[in-house]
């Protein structure tokens, strides 16, 4: 079964059947039998034949830094909804948090592998942005901001100064785990959210009681050992993310500290470990599958407009969920 074939069955030209299968115009009566003949037949275009006629390969590159993420986990389910509605496929890079493969994935793609590319970033170095800069496929960049680029990211400084704002109403003495600072919206702005809000409030956060995480529970557990060790008088705990607060609540619980009543803790990013963890965890929601979703449909007005291309810059929304481990 052939084009020609279809043009056959369907009583119209081949040049009608190729612009129905293009999405050129077509009338809807003719629309009607291509299609009916086309479901009756079983009828595959060739994908090559097409991607040599549009230049259009229905591929997009998603780069991202951890594929066992519940946060890029909600993003990328957010990706594909749209992606796979507008007939598109995904390709999936995983960098494990490595630059070099960061640097490696953007260069495959840039030269027209893919239609498109979201990256999913953390860290932006200036090799990049260098990178960037080269780029020759339209791409969009989902959870950092970086002027001049598409962009769909979180207002960090704002959940993490709500945050800060709930757990001063009873805290007095304050430690902080954080990120590498590299990571500008998790390191820089949710930290800048914590330390400013406290300053406003007159509260004191010394920089001793400042620890640097990984993202991980691990982490939240052996910086939280260190905090306590250091400063024993705490009475509150705030985490860059959920995870690492999931490693704090662990390490206080072994010890024998009772939460929230001698100190409550808190996380950001409203992932499922915080849900299930007892007692449940304070923390701060953000939309990721909703950033995912409007990822992919900038995405997709980049690689079917016409029009001259807009640069988009999205800061997503954030809601504070107040569940038992802060003291209320």
């Amino acid at each position: 079964m052939n084009i020609n074939e279809i043009a056959r069955l369907a009583g119209v030209s081949r040049a009608t059947v190729s612009r129905y299968l293009n999405n050129g115009y077509v009338s809807e009566e003719k629309k009607k039998v291509i299609r009916q003949v086309i479901e009756e037949t079983g009828y595959q275009p060739s994908s090559q034949a097409q991607m040599l006629r549009t230049k259009k390969t229905k591929l997009v590159g998603v780069i991202l830094p951890k594929i066992n993420s519940n946060t890029i986990s909600r993003e990328v389910a957010g990706i594909s909804d749209i992606l796979t509605k507008k007939g598109y496929q995904i390709i999936l890079a995983n960098t494990n948090n490595d630059i070099e493969e960061e640097l490696k994935y953007l260069s495959l793609f840039k030269d027209n592998q893919v239609d498109g590319v979201i990256f999913i970033a953390t860290i932006l170095t200036q090799k990049h942005k260098k990178m960037l800069k080269e780029y020759k496929v339209p791409i969009v960049l989902l959870g950092q901001l970086l002027e001049g680029y598409p962009c769909i990211y979180q207002d960090d400084y704002k959940a993490a100064a709500k945050l800060t704002e709930q757990m001063a109403e009873s805290g007095k003495h304050f430690g902080y785990i954080t990120v590498t600072d590299q990571d500008e919206a998790v390191g820089q702005r949710r930290r800048a959210g914590v330390e400013e809000t406290l300053q406003k409030l007159e509260k004191e956060l010394k920089p001793e009681c400042v620890k640097c995480g990984d993202f991980t529970v691990e982490s939240g557990h052996r910086m939280t050992a260190e905090l306590f060790q250091e400063n024993p008088n705490l009475d509150t705990v705030i985490c860059a993310t959920d995870t690492m607060a999931v490693g704090a609540m662990t390490w206080l619980k072994e010890n024998g500290y009772r939460i929230p009543e001698d100190v409550q803790v808190a996380g950001l990013g409203d992932g499922y470990l915080g849900k299930i963890v007892e007692p449940k965890l304070t923390t701060v929601h953000f939309f990721y599958k909703t950033s995912g979703m409007e990822a992919a449909s900038m995405l997709v007005d980049l690689m079917e407009s016409e029009e001259t291309k807009i640069c988009k810059e999205i800061k997503m929304g954030c809601e504070l969920v107040l569940r038992e481990s802060h003291r209320q």
